[in-house]
């Protein structure tokens, strides 16, 4: 697999910047990145707009101009859909991993039950949620508090979150339930630019600094196109891919009285095998030196989307917790 170098991309985004509002209005037409042209199956050696698509047909690659500015497009088809699991309280649960002390990596949701109507599901009922915990933060002010980093859509799921409402882990999808399973309460939230996130203040369940299967987290850095990075989610565990763009915009439904959200500058991964699927929604992406460099948000298959670390980082207001670090010395660090 071939990659655009970041000169090529300078040169192409500000044209990709200056369409991409207007190329979302139209039917089907779902997200616009940068990435090499592709025609018939090959790999062209140019560099282009790419339009994602819903479905590819004849209808779709018409309403895209061939070039805009001099740059060519490229229409693809694709399928982005936000990464939480849902099932109802009627089903029985699955069995869970159980962690007495908490790492980044496992499942976690909200102890409230959520009011779903078709077509979302197929079924109106009272739905639970579960994602994925990714890492762990500290808060910048003076109160230090540390948060667990979740997703938006994980963390607050619709338009009636408050801060405060429980997380329990397991998740009540896996088991878990309030009361002797709460370890968290939802602290802050950010759905804006290219950030879907949410932090949840962590109760007296230990924690480490670590995400399962990965190791200690050593801080964070930005997302490289060509890299090969690692997640550890809920759903899927650990899997591996490459970062394709760091250039995506992406239209979400999140559905639940929110509605349809566009999402910038994300990074796009792609693995030979499945990178992410339902509940892994909050896994963190870490590159070869354990840096945190994203936050997963949705994807389909063998492709991924991820929020840039940065900007969760400063929309929260939160540093990552490293070992070393005050804030990482709670007890059950050693066990």
């Amino acid at each position: 697999m071939s990659y655009l170098d970041e000169n090529a991309r300078e040169v192409i985004r500000p044209v990709k910047r200056m369409v991409e509002d207007e190329f979302l209005t139209r039917p089907g037409v779902i997200g616009v990145d940068i990435g090499e042209k592709i025609t018939g199956g090959m790999p062209t050696g140019k560099a282009a707009i790419v339009v994602y698509v819903c479905a590819k047909g004849p209808d779709h690659p018409r309403q895209i101009p061939r070039e805009v500015n001099g740059v060519l497009t490229d229409v693809v088809a694709e399928s982005i859909v936000l990464h939480r699991a849902m099932v109802t309280r009627a089903d029985e649960p699955r069995a869970a991993e159980r962690h007495p002390v908490l790492r980044g990596g496992i499942g976690i949701g909200p102890a409230r039950t959520f009011r779903v109507v078709p077509p979302e599901v197929p079924k109106a009922g009272e739905y639970v949620i579960a994602g994925t915990l990714g890492a762990f933060v500290v808060t910048r002010d003076e109160s230090r508090k540390v948060l667990g980093l979740t997703t938006f859509h994980v963390g607050c799921v619709d338009d009636s979150w408050s801060v405060g409402d429980e997380f329990v882990h397991p998740s009540r999808v896996d088991g878990g339930l309030p009361g002797p399973d709460t370890v968290a309460v939802l602290d802050r939230a950010a759905l804006a630019g290219a950030v879907s996130a949410a932090g949840l203040r962590m109760g007296a369940r230990p924690f480490r600094a670590e995400v399962v299967d990965v190791g200690t987290i050593t801080g964070s850095a930005s997302a490289v196109v060509g890299s090969t990075v690692r997640k550890r989610g809920r759903t899927t565990e650990l899997t591996h891919g490459v970062i394709t763009s760091t250039d995506a915009t992406v239209r979400l439904d999140f559905g639940d009285g929110i509605g349809v959200r566009t999402l910038r500058d994300q990074i796009r991964v792609y693995s030979a095998e499945r990178f992410g699927d339902h509940g892994d929604s909050g896994a963190v992406l870490v590159d070869a030196d354990n840096r945190v460099v994203g936050l997963y948000v949705a994807g389909s298959g063998p492709t991924g989307f991820a929020n840039p670390i940065g900007p969760v980082l400063r929309q929260l207001d939160v540093d990552l917790v490293t070992p070393g670090a005050p804030e990482s010395r709670r007890p059950g660090r050693g066990a």
